[in-house]
């Protein structure tokens, strides 16, 4: 009887384990892994091959959601090769701050590699996808990464200068792409890169900057190198070099005025420098024969060190006398001392004009030329005409990249924009006029008509020079260039249309724009215009600086996308920014403050006037409105010192909201406006820090938005109830 009690007791204490079995400690995932996983999910277009997974929430430590491992709660590896899956990897793989291993290889995954990419992931494989455009500049940011591989996609543009801080990567896989242009110069920091593969692509440029790595495997095949092979992957056999167009001659000289390396073997009495002077203490040899054997070499030693230094002697007078003649001379150099005295004079802070001429010398000029330099030697300008072919080719020439856009008649674009009347204008600015153009095939386009008056351009090739940079800009946030047109002395621009208007207009113009621009809206388009600069002041090389950024410039699709005009165009005139014209009035209210005194744009400059279009997001009001009392008239002026203060703060958000927006995320944009608009320079963050910002804002906000199951963000009346509910 005692041993049947026992059985039974056995039998219920079995069940109970089984019961409680699938409960351990710790096994519900962490939140922002959940929602990083499921944003995932939906962005794959909720594949059928992911069995597990769930597109509302759910527990993948926990549960069995395929290729998902962790480590506790913790999601530290997806391995997703090879299942077909489409779509894109949507915006919050940032949150997996745990994920070491991702591989979404062997798919048909499109879009973009996105920005946001697991912080501390060391093997990342997106090989074999359509992924497109080109890397994003946050893979500098990933320190731990050892195993990036992005090969057989369609990534295209130049290699970007991302991989200084990449000091643990040991495989780098490139291929089969469509990146062109020189290696990165950063690609001599990869102290640790054993195996690099960027065969089959459009590469060009010399390759020496890879000889002091310790490479084992090397494939550069079918690309356009040239110069020499160095000599370290001469004996490397795995080294693939075909396809190019090395040197196969000798090696070019050493550079003017450096002695030749020894070419002779060191005899015994030399040491291994090759110096016949330094003679070994142990040397057994009988002193005459060593002088006898030297006295040649020796004099002629001297009488070249005496030529090198006569020659030093006289070039380093010839510099010194350059050096002079252009300080004197230069028109340039007196301008820039005369912008800081100005700088000087007007500043409130004796220390501030310092600063600004300090960190603008390099930005300067870089921000002042034209948008990427390719300009061509003065042999091959003669071969551009007006004609389509001939400029399209001869761009190609000089920038080794065609021109995308099309080549359209002036015929055509009269036809378009009703002989380009009045009906049809829909912008004006410093440069020229937009018109809305109406072709027969059903596509409507925006044409600019340039004022050939405000061009500092002469020349046909110099226009279709700009028109080739402005057709590499390409992101989803930027208005596409769709083509251009030279004909009869006419300079024209083809862009895309897009009927919704610009954010100017809707948050200044639309009476239901509470209806339309919700703060989730508002947010999302702070994000995407954001990203657009990060592109331009951080991907593209060399930098883009806008110029003239403004909400007028952010234009809105049908779902409220932002596209950012005017990219590049600043080219065409980049001698005007100290001129005032009556049409640059309005863009006042968006200027840097070492602008509007000196007259020096950079990227920093550029996210002041992000900062500015940010408060207009937040307040509704314009940047400068004379309507409004002596105090207010000036937005940046008028707000900035009530950004921290959560009372003011209130007071100051667009009634067009009617307060509806979450208490925490309000607080957050405030602060990032308030890091744009600081007037140091060098104290505004860089865009790339914005868009990180912003998008920890958004997912926040789609957290919220699946605990609510509403619309994100309540009153801001409402935010003493649960202020955790209304955090972004």
């Amino acid at each position: 009887m005692g041993g049947r009690k026992s059985t039974v007791w056995l039998f219920i204490a079995s069940i109970l384990a089984l019961i409680v079995a699938p409960l351990p400690v710790g096994g519900v995932t962490n939140a922002p892994d959940v929602s990083a996983l499921t944003n995932l999910y939906t962005s794959l277009n909720s594949p059928s091959q992911l069995t597990g997974w769930n597109a509302s929430g759910g527990d993948p430590c926990g549960q069995s959601w395929k290729g998902v491992s962790c480590s506790g709660s913790a999601v530290t590896t997806i391995k997703l090769p090879g299942l077909g899956l489409t779509g894109s990897l949507g915006y919050q793989l940032s949150s997996l701050s745990s994920l070491t291993f991702l591989d979404m290889s062997n798919n048909n995954i499109q879009s973009t590699i996105p920005y946001q990419l697991p912080p501390n992931v060391t093997h990342l494989n997106l090989a074999g996808n359509s992924f497109s455009d080109v890397l994003p500049y946050s893979i500098s940011e990933l320190t731990s990464l050892n195993y990036l591989n992005v090969s057989h996609n369609s990534l295209s543009g130049q290699v970007s200068d991302i991989f200084g801080k990449l000091l643990n990567l040991y495989t780098l896989d490139l291929s089969f792409n469509s990146f062109s242009q020189n290696l990165p110069s950063s690609f001599s920091s990869l102290s640790n890169l054993s195996m690099l593969f960027v065969q089959n692509n459009q590469l060009s440029g010399p390759i020496n900057l890879l000889s002091s790595l310790p490479l084992i495997d090397l494939n550069i095949e079918n690309n356009d190198f040239t110069g020499w092979v160095p000599t370290e992957f001469q004996s490397n056999p795995n080294f693939k070099t075909g396809g190019n167009a090395f040197n196969t001659g000798p090696a070019p000289p050493p550079p003017p005025y450096t002695p030749p390396p020894p070419s002779h073997k060191p005899v015994s009495g030399h040491n291994t420098s090759g110096n016949p002077r330094n003679i070994s203490p142990n040397s057994k040899s009988p002193p005459g024969l060593l002088k006898d054997q030297n006295t040649d070499k020796g004099g002629l030693a001297s009488g070249v060190i005496a030529g090198i230094a006569i020659a030093g002697i006289l070039v380093a007078v010839a510099v010194v006398f350059i050096i002079v003649f252009f300080f004197w001379r230069s028109p340039r150099r007196k301008h820039v001392e005369e912008e800081v005295k100005t700088g000087a004079s007007l500043s409130p802070h004796p220390s501030f004009t310092a600063k600004v001429a300090k960190e603008s010398t390099e930005p300067k000029i870089k921000a002042s030329s034209p948008v990427i330099t390719l300009k061509p030697p003065p042999s091959e300008r003669h071969k551009t005409n007006g004609d389509k072919g001939t400029g399209n080719n001869s761009a190609t020439k000089r920038s080794k990249i065609p021109i995308t856009a099309i080549a359209y008649s002036i015929a055509d674009l009269q036809v378009a924009t009703n002989s380009f009347s009045q009906e049809n204008l829909i912008g004006e600015g410093a440069l020229g006029r937009v018109y809305k153009a109406e072709f027969p095939n059903g596509k409507t386009l925006a044409v600019k008509k340039m004022d050939n008056s405000a061009l500092s351009i002469q020349k046909d090739e110099d226009f279709l020079e700009i028109v080739s940079n402005m057709s590499r800009l390409r992101h989803p946030n930027i208005t596409e260039l769709v083509g251009y047109c030279t004909e009869h002395g006419q300079c024209l621009l083809v862009y895309e249309y897009f009927g919704n208007g610009t954010l100017h207009d809707i948050l200044h113009f639309t009476d239901d724009s509470c209806k339309r621009l919700t703060w989730n809206s508002r947010v999302r388009i702070a994000l995407g215009t954001a990203r657009a600069l990060e592109y331009l002041h951080e991907v593209c090389m060399p930098s883009v600086v806008h110029r003239n950024f403004k909400s007028a410039n952010i234009l809105l699709d049908d779902e409220l996308n932002p596209h950012l005009s005017d990219c590049g165009i600043a080219a065409f005139n980049p001698s005007s920014e100290r001129q005032v014209s009556t049409q640059m009035l309005g863009s006042f209210g968006y200027s840097a403050p070492e602008y509007a005194m000196s007259g020096i744009y950079t990227v920093k400059s550029d996210v002041y006037s992000f900062g500015v279009v940010m408060l207009e997001l937040l307040t509704g009001r314009k940047p400068l409105d004379s309507s409004r009392s002596r105090s207010e008239q000036s937005l940046v002026r008028w707000a900035t010192p009530q950004l921290h203060d959560i009372d003011a703060l209130s007071k100051m958000v667009d009634q067009a909201l009617k307060g509806i927006y979450p208490a925490k995320s309000l607080s957050r944009f405030a602060d990032i406006i308030a890091l744009c608009v600081q007037p140091e320079p060098e104290f505004r963050p860089p865009m790339s820090e914005v868009v990180q910002a912003l998008v920890r804002l958004m997912q926040r906000a789609s957290l919220n938005k699946r605990r609510s199951g509403d619309e994100v963000g309540a009153s801001y009346r409402q935010s003493d109830h649960d202020p955790s509910d209304l955090s972004i």
